[in-house]
């Protein structure tokens, strides 16, 4: 497996050294390299990386500020020379942390775990359904009858085929996310994911389940554009 990779780092020295650890690295394939996330933000969001190197202390954007803003599949390295910033950095949902002056042992470990987090999710044989905590019980919920989730504040609210009531569980829609294969499932807004198999219509780039029309947001728009067009070959 090969991971597309970008590094964003306000520092000269620290950017080039950072491409040398990545050029030498067999499973990483350098997208791109950026001296602000300023410089970094339209291209790397409409042309998603599966890892990015991210420096913390950066004028004009911050790394933490960035972080928020990317593809949400884009796993993220912060790179900083302060060690306040990693409890900050994990609250965002970084795979690492990089201390740095950074070595390439240290570097490729990072990488190592990114890489292995992408297998696991890229598995072939994937989960049929899952448990969620609701009204005090794990309730089992197959995957195959899934229409969409809603994220609604510490809830989501899970809506099946087999059942007019949705399923109400007490967890963010990240972790939600995380749980469901993205081969099958798909984000479109911060409120809502969707199972690409049962859109059925799409009225003026809002999906219509029943009743309910579900928009697609900017920070989506590219990846369900991604979707449409992979679907209409």
């Amino acid at each position: 497996m090969i991971l597309n990779c970008a590094i964003i780092d306000d520092e000269p020295l620290a950017l080039d050294l950072l491409e040398s650890y990545v050029r030498k690295t067999p499973f990483l394939a350098l997208n791109g390299k950026y001296s602000s996330a300023v410089q970094a933000l339209s291209e790397i969001r409409q042309n998603p990386v599966d890892l990015l190197f991210l420096d913390i202390q950066m004028p004009e954007l911050s790394g933490l500020e960035f972080s928020k803003i990317v593809d949400p599949r884009t796993r993220i390295v912060f790179t900083t020379a302060f060690n306040q910033y990693a409890i900050d950095g994990y609250r965002v949902n970084a795979l690492d942390y990089l201390l740095k002056p950074i070595s390439y042992p240290e570097f490729l470990k990072a990488a190592n775990k990114a890489l292995e987090w992408f297998q696991l999710v890229n598995k072939p044989e994937e989960i049929e359904s899952i448990f969620v905590k609701s009204d005090y019980k794990l309730v089992q919920v197959e995957l195959k009858k899934i229409l969409y989730v809603e994220g609604l504040k510490d809830y989501i609210k899970i809506y099946t085929e087999d059942n007019p009531k949705p399923i109400l569980s007490l967890m963010s829609m990240k972790a939600m996310e995380e749980l469901l294969p993205p081969a099958k499932f798909m984000r479109v807004h911060r409120s809502f994911i969707v199972q690409k198999d049962k859109i059925r219509v799409i009225d003026r780039g809002r999906l219509v389940f029943g009743k309910t029309y579900i928009p697609v947001s900017d920070s989506y728009k590219n990846s369900f554009q991604a979707f449409l067009d992979e679907r209409s070959k």
